[in-house]
């Protein structure tokens, strides 16, 4: 997942654009950046982002052990963040009708298959974060912008962004899933659950929901597993001035998260539940790159705690 500190993620001894030859300075800085090791990389990254350097050899903050992550993956990441190959995971795990139906991963992107869409679909790239293109009707986009979007989308290397590793070994290519809406027509609210497991025993959650995703008035607001808001913030998300309803099927989602998070020690599993009905999104290994922030920032070490506990260290 991309960091969230900022846009560009400049690093801290970077000194602002030249006023004469941005896009020039711009692409030496670029060019600096990708000659930096990883791990110098992700510490600038952290320091800038977060406010402190990161312990990388003995992690103890949650930030600083999804570093570790982004550094030493498991194998299995790169297989289940590609949207598309996790499909058959959450199949065998979940069942079938809870992988929201896709309509097409073409090999070649052409106007033939643009022509074979639907009237309102997404479009979605395998290998990186926020690659999401909704399209409520064909009236109002065209094969050529559409086109556009996936060569930019695939000429992207993610792993260069935030140097998580296991986004390498992920094929980009392109695919359309059906558009998922509630019964007033809206796009359902994502819940982002924090699943730690592991040595546990019953996973500890947290959930995210992200309300009004793709509009002008986008919130995050964090609940414990009794529907209960914590008094906390995550990343750049602005709190709701309300508290928010809890779903008609809480615990089939509490359920289906904690079931797919079970062979990991720590996953976030987004999903959508809306109408009592329950789809999966995708799943994060390193949500925030590592330089998610946290208000206040004891959560921080306290969702450390809770990793370093479901690693069994």
């Amino acid at each position: 997942m991309t960091a969230v500190c900022d846009d560009n993620h400049a690093l801290p001894s970077e000194q602002p654009h030249h006023p004469e030859s941005p896009t020039l300075t711009r692409r030496f800085k670029e060019a600096g950046k990708s000659l930096l090791p990883d791990s110098v990389f992700l510490r600038l990254l952290h320091k800038k982002c977060i406010g402190r350097f990161p312990r990388l050899h003995k992690p103890v903050t949650f930030n600083e052990q999804i570093l570790q992550r982004n550094l030493r993956p498991d194998p299995r990441y790169a297989i289940l963040s590609d949207k598309l190959a996790t499909r058959a995971y959450v199949e065998r795990k979940l069942g079938s009708q809870h992988v929201v139906p896709l309509i097409a991963a073409p090999a070649d992107f052409s106007r033939a298959v643009y022509d074979r869409l639907p009237d309102q679909f997404v479009m979605k790239a395998t290998h990186g974060s926020s690659f999401v293109k909704i399209v409520r009707s064909k009236s109002e986009t065209s094969f050529d912008e559409l086109k556009q979007l996936e060569e930019k989308w695939l000429a992207t290397n993610f792993y260069q962004v935030d140097r998580e590793r296991h986004y390498r070994e992920i094929k980009p290519r392109i695919f359309f899933e059906t558009l998922l809406l509630d019964r007033d027509g809206h796009i359902p609210a994502d819940f982002k659950i924090h699943c730690f497991s592991g040595h546990l025993g019953k996973p500890v959650m947290y959930i995210l929901v992200i309300s009004d995703r793709f509009g002008n008035n986008t919130r995050g607001d964090v609940y414990d597993a009794n529907w209960k808001r914590m008094e906390i913030a995550v990343g750049p998300y602005r709190r709701s001035d309300h508290l928010l309803a809890p779903p008609e099927n809480l615990d089939a989602l509490l359920q289906a998260a904690a079931t797919l998070a079970s062979d990991f020690e720590y996953v976030r599993v987004d999903l959508y539940a809306f109408d009592n009905r329950l789809y999966f999104g995708e799943f994060t290994f390193t949500p925030g790159a590592g330089v998610l922030p946290f208000t206040p920032d004891r959560i921080d070490y306290e969702w450390g705690e809770l990793l370093s506990a479901a690693r069994g260290v």
